[in-house]
């Protein structure tokens, strides 16, 4: 089964890291498991504009390509204005309608203040829904100050469970998936 986890921010290391845990945690759960992070920092992404993949010659379609072919996914996001980023909305708009379709589509967002726990649900998850993405129920939402000033790492143990918890949660939901399939 591979994993792969999308770090949808140009900025910062939060999300990335986040992410990240969700990916180290899948791996502690099934070694047998394959993850990769793909941080939109590291790619030059296409505007979105109607056209089909396949005419971007940038890192669209190869990341594009990395994500349709991943068994399982999580998603993570900042929360800027009350909103998911942009570079993360712009990558999805590069996909067609049954991208997600028998996939787990896991959900980390990071922000300011809890005010904003609730813009995943609001925003990304019928985005996702969308795309026929089965999205789990351990989604989660990481504030600014559980991570470390210096080292960056997450400090709070609730939100590390909780990472744990999402990465249990989509390894299983994804394997009734595939015996589902068969």
């Amino acid at each position: 089964m591979k994993l792969v986890g999308v770090s949808g921010t140009l900025a910062g290391d939060k999300t990335a890291k986040a992410v990240y845990d969700v990916l180290a945690n899948a791996k502690l759960i099934d070694k047998s498991v394959e993850t990769e992070l793909i941080d939109l920092r590291d790619y030059d992404i296409s505007f979105a504009d109607g056209s089909p993949l396949a005419y971007f010659d940038d890192d669209t379609w190869p990341v594009a390509d990395k994500i349709m072919a991943a068994d399982c996914l999580v998603f993570g996001t900042p929360i800027y204005q009350a909103s998911i980023a942009g570079v993360l909305k712009n990558l999805l708009d590069h996909f067609p309608d049954y991208a997600f379709k028998n996939k787990v589509t896991g959900i980390v967002s990071t922000g300011l203040s809890e005010k904003h726990f609730l813009v995943t649900e609001y925003q990304l998850k019928p985005v996702l829904s969308y795309f026929k993405g089965l999205v789990p129920s351990e989604n989660v939402f990481v504030q600014n100050d559980c991570f470390d000033l210096e080292t960056g790492e997450i400090t709070d143990n609730l939100v590390m469970k909780r990472l744990r918890n999402l990465a249990e949660e989509i390894l299983f939901l994804q394997a009734s998936i595939n015996e589902r399939k068969k």
